[in-house]
């Protein structure tokens, strides 16, 4: 058990690869769609996230 769990941690930070924070708060969403002058709509929001989980 204590090697698999070494080996996902490894994997998890390996260089290229980090941990997706994909509960952001509505707030937070709309702050990164103004910075990119994405309108932040439900809809938008939910593309994203679709986007981010199937590409």
């Amino acid at each position: 058990m204590t090697e698999t769990l070494q080996e996902t941690v490894e994997a998890m930070c390996s260089p290229g690869r980090g941990i997706l924070a994909a509960d952001e708060s509505t707030g937070t969403i709309t702050k990164r769609f103004d910075s990119i002058g994405a309108e932040s709509t439900e809809a938008s929001r939910c593309a994203y996230r679709e986007m981010l989980f199937t590409t």
